[in-house]
């Protein structure tokens, strides 16, 4: 007995070839594009647009391009980062939270029509956001809210999919036994929620937080039928913009800020997957392994 156990234990994990090989083409295809990001926005204008994508250029102009990035049009490209900081955190962050409450409510509730609103919810998980568009710019046409930050961050707060993620999380972290003898003990309900609920809830809160982040920020269609004002941009509709330039009569080519724009774009999103990667991981698993 004491031998088939030494064996186990000695027994080396079984390597796969071809899993290997898979694994490594999808790094390479994952990276790819960001290598190519990066080498891009270290050209010049002339560069970038003669010289072999996948290498350096003659020169190493990276902060040069990124300063004209800063300043090129006013410094205007400042604005649109805090104007997608304001959206992230004010759409995101209140998608999250709002997400969290319903979520937890369905989980932890009993009530009347309780079924009709599981449906809803998945029929919003099924439309497409760009399908809601027009309706919406029609709906905030009425109200007076186009050309107003309100008008990306009200669409912005509906999270179909991070509410039905809440509603499954909440079922399995938040034992029902924790929330009664909270009652019991004279707590009110969103006393409840926030002081017991909520520190359980962190890892999924994560998780949806994150989707709801990376949606804000890359935010395109809703900001390119709802604004006017370049002022109120956020960077993906601004950095389109500088794109386009190339193709009007007279307008800057500017590829290489766009470029470096773009790059200096996802460094935050990065960053935060990197930070809150341990709680998005335990956010996924949610569920999966039945108790």
């Amino acid at each position: 007995m004491s031998t088939i156990v030494r064996i186990k234990k000695n027994k080396k994990p079984q390597r796969s070839v071809i899993l290997t090989v898979v694994t490594g083409l999808m790094v390479i295809y994952t990276l790819l594009p960001l290598v190519w990001l990066f080498l891009s926005s270290t050209k010049t204008q002339e560069d970038l647009l003669g010289t072999f994508g996948l290498w350096f250029g003659g020169d190493f102009v990276l902060f040069d391009n990124i300063a004209d990035t800063f300043t090129y049009q006013d410094g205007i490209f400042g604005r649109w980062i805090l104007n997608t900081l304001f959206y992230v955190v004010v759409g995101a962050g209140g998608a999250t939270m709002l997400a969290a409450l319903a979520g937890y409510g369905l989980a932890k509730f009993n009530f009347v029509g309780r079924k009709a609103v599981f449906a809803v919810v998945l029929g919003g998980i099924a439309v497409p956001p760009t399908a809601l568009a027009v309706p919406t710019f029609l709906l905030f046409a009425k109200m007076g809210l186009t050309d107003t930050p309100w008008a990306v961050i009200l669409p912005s707060l509906l999270s179909p999919f991070g509410l039905y993620l809440m509603w499954t999380y909440s079922t399995e972290a938040v034992p029902t036994e924790i929330l009664e003898s909270a009652r019991v003990d004279g707590a009110g309900e969103f006393r409840t929620f926030f002081k017991l609920a909520l520190p359980l809830l962190a890892p999924g809160l994560v998780t949806v937080l994150l989707f709801n982040l990376v949606m804000t920020w890359n935010n395109f269609f809703i900001p390119l039928i709802m604004l006017k004002d370049i002022d109120l941009y956020p960077l993906t509709l601004g950095l389109y913009t500088w794109n386009q330039q190339a193709n009007t009569v007279g307008g800057d080519v500017v590829f290489n800020l766009v470029l470096t724009g773009s790059l200096l774009t996802i460094i935050p999103l990065t960053m935060a997957f990197l930070f809150l990667q341990r709680y998005w991981q335990q956010g996924l698993a949610a569920g999966s392994v039945k108790q």
